[in-house]
């Protein structure tokens, strides 16, 4: 089995349990449970496997144990076998030093899990349906979040109530619940690898699956992969020279509107495959359970908690500090930036907003639509050989106003390398057409590449979706500004002028056939000759007629 079927199979397996499971529970609640459950089995059997290097000799092997339960349907009491974890036991016979090894485990892998709150106890708690399984796991969720990360993963299990209704109006019923779900989970993922990257893209699979099926409110924070692909390919490319390939060094990656972190985390994956390195990457997420999402992502790829930053905080109103350095010697800039921000956003600008150093030399995006407030944020801080890429709706490209006013500025400052459009109903969220800005601060070319690429899609039942195919032929037509019919030019900054600074694609890029030719004179000519031909032949066919005295034609 190959690793790309390996993670379909993880992948279909746990949503088949999410969908055998989740009974008549929204799909966003039950989102939220599945998900913290893998992501909990996953920092156990981490934290277990970097005990055993730790400890060495020492760490013990499991054992069975024999416990007496009482079975729920027939009343009586029967003996099972459950099984007690290494560190359980551990820790059993070292008490005494116990917290020099907590301590080590903190500098080693940066956080403790204690042996009742690992995934190997409570998936056994709920396989032999124990009462305290609810209980454990609520204690565990509180400490993973206030003492294990030393308090950076504060809040990260905040959107997941154990006691909610939705589970069961009874502790005995939410108990049981959880009981069922958690061993199906551990029944379903004990076969298959614990590496990192493959239950991280079994997360990300699952995070499709359920913005797929819930619609516009999961779909929000989704960057569909296909897409993600696109600007995570456009952004690791030489930022002067794209044809010389990628670039073998990002120091610093942001994604301001970062969603569940697919976008960040394929620009790291795309930079580390070409044998190059990523130094941190950064993320910034307004929505309380996206933001803990994106958090579980990051470590659940593998990633260390210094290797990343997620922010919790609202882009527009820029309340991250890192971003609000006013001495501009001082500022954070970044070597890629790409963004999915909501489309057309209504905000509410204001005379401070007027004078922020991200929108004082372009203007203020009307109260209608903050799509320009979002992109000016994040071109701010890009870098002077940075790339930035970011997915907007079509209307940025020809709105007048202010809008049009800061999309004049862009252009005369020559920072609007490419415009990309894409085919209409690829999102979950919206099944409008939307483009693909480039941007650049130190741009080579002094032309626009237009790509229309709205007609080049895979048609899907519910979603359209781009083929292997067509993110291939976006990704080189960028990368090599190549010019095809119907399909891409780069378009002269007198032409843009001449019509307005308006960055209709279709203006530039039309993809209507060519009306064929009629040549009249040509058609008259064979028309009369067809004619001629029809006399000749009537007459004689009535040669014939009047030999066998029939009526003639």
């Amino acid at each position: 089995m190959t690793q790309k079927e390996q993670h379909k199979k993880l992948g279909d397996t746990l949503w088949g349990i999410a969908n055998d499971l989740r009974g008549a529970m929204n799909a966003d609640d039950f989102r939220d449970y599945m998900l913290s459950f893998l992501f909990l089995r996953y920092l156990s059997h981490n934290y277990e496997e970097s005990a055993k290097k730790e400890l060495g000799s020492d760490y013990p092997n499991a054992e069975e144990k024999k416990i007496k339960v009482v079975d729920d349907e027939s009343g009586k009491e029967e003996e099972i076998t459950i099984e007690v974890s290494p560190l359980t036991i551990w820790y059993r016979n070292n008490e005494e030093d116990a917290p020099e090894f907590e301590k080590q485990m903190r500098r080693k892998v940066h956080y403790v899990i204690e042996p009742k709150h690992l995934w190997s106890n409570i998936s056994e708690l709920a396989r032999t349906h124990s009462e305290d399984l609810l209980m454990n796991l609520s204690e565990g969720f509180r400490y993973i979040e206030n003492e294990s990360f030393e308090n950076s993963f504060q809040g990260l299990f905040s959107e997941i109530n154990l006691d909610s209704e939705k589970l069961g109006k009874t502790y005995k019923e939410r108990n049981d619940k959880l009981c069922k779900i958690i061993s199906k989970i551990a029944d379903g993922i004990k076969r298959m690898s614990s590496d990192a990257d493959d239950l991280g893209n079994a997360y990300e699979y699952l995070i499709g699956q359920f913005a797929a099926g819930s619609g516009k409110k999961a779909g929000e924070f989704y960057t569909p992969q296909q897409i993600s692909t696109i600007l995570s390919e456009i952004v690791t490319l030489d930022s002067q020279d794209p044809s010389t390939g990628k670039k073998s060094k990002l120091d610093k990656v942001l994604d301001f509107a970062c969603g569940s972190g697919s976008l960040l985390l394929n620009i790291r994956k795309r930079i580390k495959d070409n044998g190059g390195t990523v130094g941190k990457i950064y993320g910034q997420e307004n929505n309380i359970t996206t933001y803990n999402l994106a958090r579980m992502n990051m470590l659940l790829h593998g990633m260390k908690d210094t290797e990343f930053e997620i922010y919790h905080g609202d882009t527009l109103k820029n309340q991250w500090d890192i971003l609000n350095e006013m001495n501009p010697s001082k500022k954070t800039e970044f070597d890629a930036i790409v963004a999915n921000p909501p489309f057309s956003l209504r905000w509410e600008p204001n005379d401070t907003l007027a004078e922020d150093f991200r929108f004082k030399s372009y203007g203020l995006a009307p109260k209608s639509a903050a799509d320009f407030a979002f992109l000016l944020h994040g071109f701010h801080f890009l870098g002077k050989e940075g790339t930035m890429a970011i997915i907007l709706p079509h209307g940025v490209l020809f709105r007048g106003g202010a809008e049009e006013r800061i999309r004049t500025k862009l252009l005369k400052d020559n920072n609007i390398d490419t415009v990309i459009g894409l085919p209409s109903n690829l999102f979950y969220s919206t099944g409008i057409p939307v483009c693909i800005l480039v941007l650049k601060k130190c741009k080579k070319e002094d032309d626009v590449l237009f790509i229309n690429a709205s007609e080049h899609f895979a048609k899907g039942k519910r979603q359209n979706t781009l083929a292997k195919k067509n993110i291939t032929s976006i990704v080189e037509t960028y990368k090599y500004r190549k010019e095809a019919e119907r399909y891409s030019r780069k378009v002269s900054m007198k032409e843009i002028e001449k019509n307005g600074y308006n960055l209709n694609i279709s203006r530039y890029v039309s993809t209507a056939e060519d009306e064929v030719q009629i040549d009249l004179g040509e058609v008259n000519e064979k028309l009369s000759s067809i004619n001629e031909r029809i006399e000749i032949k009537t007459k004689e066919h009535n040669e014939y007629l009047k030999q066998l005295k029939l009526k003639t034609i």
